[in-house]
């Protein structure tokens, strides 16, 4: 869009909302605004954003409204902290170990000084209750934003299993479900510098919500060296980077069971499937989680893997740095 048709627009905002605009664009009749929200508390913002939302659909040629609000946060001397940077867990397809990965990847960020936590944006079928070890707990409300549980590894989570009450089956319409990843992400996060997002599988409404109003900083692919989880897991690539989001590289989970009993290493799903899918696609390959037992029961009993020591948390920790390696470099 031009800067006069930008100008333009600005002209249909109240003075104190155009002072805000930090960018503006129209594109087939769509208006993107990203809005600085400094300083305002959750009653504020929202009155911003239903200003801003009402004022500019009403003007002619425009039919829909996407409102961005960016804002630092105070900290407890008065200076000024940044929001968290959000790192995107998706896999496209379901069954691929994405939620172990993303609860495993926010405790060994935490383990190497990153103050991280953790978002379960799968609001259908939500599992990091169970992952982190916080089935039972519910979080509290602070000005009308929820205030994360704290687990045992160092890292606070938020759930719509913390929500619901257990074997709950949320039958929610796509606006509703769009709703409550808003007031997961919405939350006081304010001691974490990086959110890791469990999404659900697939690229419906959960991860357009969070293209448009959450834009991460990056994305995480976790797929399996199966053919079928890796066509999936390209078009999850894909969708993040037609929102703008790079992906930081694809993770190959499952990948070669070590015989316990003759230590000869199989490989049920195949080998390097998803290694070289990211060399095709251009992207850097973040490393292989091998399928092993004891990673299924840590996660059962909700004492993630990468807490602890051995092989099996050697590799949840190599992504973690390769994941803090890009977040310095970027």
């Amino acid at each position: 869009m031009t800067n006069d048709a930008s100008d333009h627009l600005k002209t249909f905002l109240a003075p104190e909302a155009a002072a805000r605009v930090q960018s503006l664009r129209l594109a087939d009749g769509r208006v993107t605004i990203v809005l600085d929200a400094s300083g305002l508390d959750a009653r504020a913002r929202a009155g911003l954003e239903t200003s801003v939302t009402s004022a500019l659909e009403a003007v002619q040629g425009v039919s829909e409204v996407r409102v961005a609000l960016m804002a630092d946060k105070p900290d407890g001397a008065g200076a000024v902290k940044a929001a968290p940077r959000i790192i995107a867990v998706g896999s496209g397809k379901g069954g691929v170990g994405k939620s172990t990965v993303s609860a495993n990847l926010a405790v060994a960020l935490s383990r190497a000084g990153c103050k991280a936590g953790l978002v379960d944006a799968d609001i259908y079928g939500p599992s990091q209750a169970r992952l982190l070890g916080t089935e039972g707990q519910r979080p509290v409300a602070h000005d009308n934003r929820l205030v994360p549980v704290a687990s045992r590894w160092g890292v606070p989570v938020l759930s719509m299993a913390h929500l619901s009450d257990p074997g709950q089956a949320i039958a929610w319409r796509g606006p509703m479900a769009s709703g409550a990843l808003t007031q997961l992400l919405e939350g006081h996060w304010d001691d974490a510098e990086v959110l890791v997002v469990d999404l659900p599988p697939g690229t419906g409404d959960i991860q357009l919500t969070m293209l448009q109003k959450f834009k991460p900083a990056g994305a995480v692919i976790v797929s399996t060296p199966q053919d079928l989880a890796l066509i999936d897991a390209a078009r999850a690539a894909e969708l993040f980077e037609k929102g703008g989001v790079p992906v930081i590289g694809m993770v190959e989970n499952m990948a070669g069971y070590v015989c316990p009993h003759c230590g000869e290493t199989s490989d049920p799903f195949g080998s390097g499937g998803a290694e070289a899918c990211a060399q095709t696609m251009g992207a850097d390959f973040l490393g292989r989680i091998p399928l092993d037992i004891a990673i299924r029961r840590e996660s059962d009993a909700g004492t993630p893997t990468a807490a602890g020591e051995g092989p099996q948390a050697d590799a949840f920790a190599a992504l973690a740095r390769k994941v803090a390696d890009w977040l310095d470099s970027h």
